[in-house]
């Protein structure tokens, strides 16, 4: 046994996987998604072209770069430093679109460009009726940001799957009416639509709502996962049993800050422990969603005014 002082911040415990990278490789959330009967609380069809899997916008494959382009590393790098503080609020750090910004590795202007032939002339004249300023950069700097760009787009190209990002339309489909039977029997051992989720969808929207339901997160968005207060019991083979918040966990040690504020850890093959996660209960529902199950219940919190 080690028996050290805490000292700072708990190493965090709990990653979770990025369930829209899943979703931007896969389409669809889940393949074993059934048909469900739709009744009153039903959410209208996409219109054509969007929505789910294919049709939807984000899925479309990026046009294909005309010129396939190579530029050395060290300028990409200087371009991704550049793009970052002149252009990546509005298109997003990875040039794949952000607050205001399209996505440019599927801009037609970009597919065509060569050598910045285009983007060039676009960055320094702007685009003020849409609201993007007219630039004045050194030209190595507009240089590096084209080969950022380009990099970028090639990385694009090449990218595994169809999806890129999440269209709204492909959230509105599910039936509120079927979303709160599921959540009255899954849910609501927890939560209440009158009590902690009174109101939810007036604070949250479209997929912030549908990413804190799968993924909470005390604090909110950008919160700390290390503040989620996880409490472990280990019992020694001697039959002691030591109680305290968890401090650590892989498949080799276990480890916890006990009452007195000192971190003790053990090889997890010499104990037994048990975990008590708040949240695990959310984990655990992600292997027993459906596609329909996780549209029906967005639907429903979607009423929670």
């Amino acid at each position: 046994m080690i028996l050290v002082p805490a000292m700072g911040k708990s190493i965090a415990v709990a990653a979770f996987t990025i369930w829209l990278a899943a979703l931007g490789a896969a389409g669809p959330l889940h393949a074993q998604a059934g048909a469900r009967g739709r009744g009153a609380g039903a959410a209208l069809p996409p219109p054509p072209g969007q929505g789910r899997g294919q049709g939807s916008p984000a899925s479309v494959r990026p046009p294909q770069t005309a010129t396939p382009q190579n530029y050395p590393a060290e300028q990409i790098a200087t371009g991704r430093t550049k793009f970052a503080a002149q252009c990546g609020f509005c298109h997003g750090r990875d040039a794949g679109g952000g607050e205001s910004g399209p996505d440019l590795t599927r801009s037609p202007l970009v597919a065509a460009d060569v050598r910045g032939d285009r983007i060039g002339p676009l960055a320094r004249a702007g685009r003020v009726d849409k609201g993007m300023p007219a630039f004045t950069l050194p030209d190595t700097d507009l240089l590096a940001i084209v080969a950022f760009i380009h990099d970028q787009k090639a990385q694009a190209d090449n990218a595994i799957g169809g999806r890129r990002s999440v269209d709204l339309a492909d959230l509105q489909t599910g039936n509120a009416t079927a979303g709160k039977r599921y959540f009255d029997t899954a849910c609501a051992r927890c939560h209440s639509a009158s009590g902690d989720l009174a109101g939810v969808a007036t604070r949250l929207q479209g997929l912030p709502l549908l990413q804190r339901m799968l993924y909470p997160t005390p604090g909110g968005r950008g919160a700390d996962p290390s503040k989620i207060r996880q409490t472990v019991t280990v019992r020694l083979r001697t039959g002691q049993v030591i109680t305290g918040k968890l401090a650590y966990r892989d498949e080799f040690t276990i480890a916890l800050v006990d009452a007195s504020g000192w971190q003790r850890s053990w090889p997890t093959a010499q104990v037994t422990f048990t975990v008590d996660d708040p949240l695990q209960a959310h984990v655990d529902e992600l292997a027993k969603y459906t596609d329909a199950d996780m549209h029906d219940v967005l639907a429903y919190l979607q009423t929670l005014r």
